[in-house]
């Protein structure tokens, strides 16, 4: 990964429960973090399940190492969203963070 490669902007949300004044509890998105990456489209597929078709696309965003990154979040990217399914740390390095993803559509 060389610096120019991380141009794109993108924001790592997390789930978190959030009491209302009711006294109920809600799951709501919040920003995590917000860092610099690259996005690098991996391939896409279109099926047919429960009488829709769905878009899958598949996609790899590289960023630097950042302690705290794990599958149970998702990256928005400008007014997409992107499923994270796995955190691969390259190396053991704490260089870089690879984030397979789907994308949310």
């Amino acid at each position: 990964m060389r610096i120019g490669d991380l141009r794109h902007r993108i924001t790592l949300q997390k789930v978190e429960r959030i009491r209302d004044s009711f006294g109920g509890e809600q799951l709501q998105w919040v920003d995590f973090a917000r860092v610099w990456a690259a996005i690098y489209p991996l391939g896409g597929r279109e099926y047919f399940a429960a009488q829709q078709i769905n878009a899958e696309v598949s996609t790899k965003i590289v960023i630097r190492y950042l302690k705290g990154v794990e599958p149970t979040m998702r990256v928005n990217f400008k007014d997409r969203y992107f499923e994270i399914l796995s955190v691969i740390h390259m190396a053991e390095r704490k260089k870089e963070l690879q984030l397979m993803c789907k994308e949310v559509v």
